[in-house]
């Protein structure tokens, strides 16, 4: 990593900092059932709120479900949606499909829904008008800020997206119009793997950068020296 500090540049250490959580961020799955800190809690949710949003319309919720009851239900419908999902695959992978866990609900000492308010400051919000999606695309920043400040603190976190929003709704008593956009799982965890799980078991490859980068118009490649660059990139 260069170690050059430009104006306005993070030191290198910050830098490397903020690489390392985003390259250690892990979706995960399995965790310890030490409660998560109340401080701890209340640093991620603030990183969280310090999201950029379009407009600065702040569209987000977020709801702590802490009620095994309630988590309970929320897991009994993950369950059938994941049996209803894997019919979708070609038989091959079904049962490769149904391997994976896929989610902690019961055994994460926290859930927590974010959740997105699409009539929040009216209709008249800068940036909206143009593409509607604005305020989903906002709430999604701070599902990420949220993940990487969890890293940071030594809690693992896992997005569960085998569900419907709808059933989400119901089960959490969240209103309309509001949108439940992501169900978390957060809690400390034995260990963070190396790599992303996904990967390690063949499910998808990871794509390489210099394939994904095009230079001022769609499927144009960067010249050689940068692309020379996106293949060796090290961020820490």
């Amino acid at each position: 990593m260069d170690t050059a500090s430009p104006p306005h540049a993070f030191p290198p250490e910050w830098r490397r900092g903020l690489y390392q959580a985003i390259l250690k961020r892990r979706d995960m799955r399995h965790f310890l059932p030490d409660p998560v800190p109340d401080d701890a809690l209340a640093r991620v949710l603030s990183a969280a709120h310090h999201a950029g949003s379009v407009g600065f319309m702040q569209p987000w919720n977020f709801l702590l479900v802490r009620d095994r009851a309630t988590r309970e239900k929320v897991h009994a419908h993950v369950t059938e949606e994941r049996l209803r999902a894997a019919e979708k695959f070609e038989p091959a992978r079904r049962g490769k499909y149904l391997s994976f866990k896929l989610e902690g609900i019961l055994e994460a000492p926290l859930n927590l829904c974010v959740t997105c308010d699409p009539a929040r400051f009216g209709p008249a919000v800068i940036g909206r008008n143009t593409i509607r999606e604005t305020d989903l695309f906002s709430t999604c920043c701070a599902v990420q800020n949220l993940w990487l400040a969890a890293r940071a603190e030594g809690l693992g976190c896992g997005w569960v997206s085998i569900l419907k929003p709808e059933s989400l709704r119901r089960l959490l008593g969240i209103p309309e119009p509001v949108y439940p956009l992501a169900y978390l799982c957060l809690g400390f965890v034995e260990s963070f793997p190396e790599k992303p799980t996904f990967e390690t078991e063949g499910w998808l490859p990871r794509l390489g950068l210099k394939d994904l980068v095009y230079d001022g118009a769609w499927g144009r490649a960067p010249e050689p020296a940068f692309t020379d660059l996106l293949k060796d990139v090290q961020l820490i």
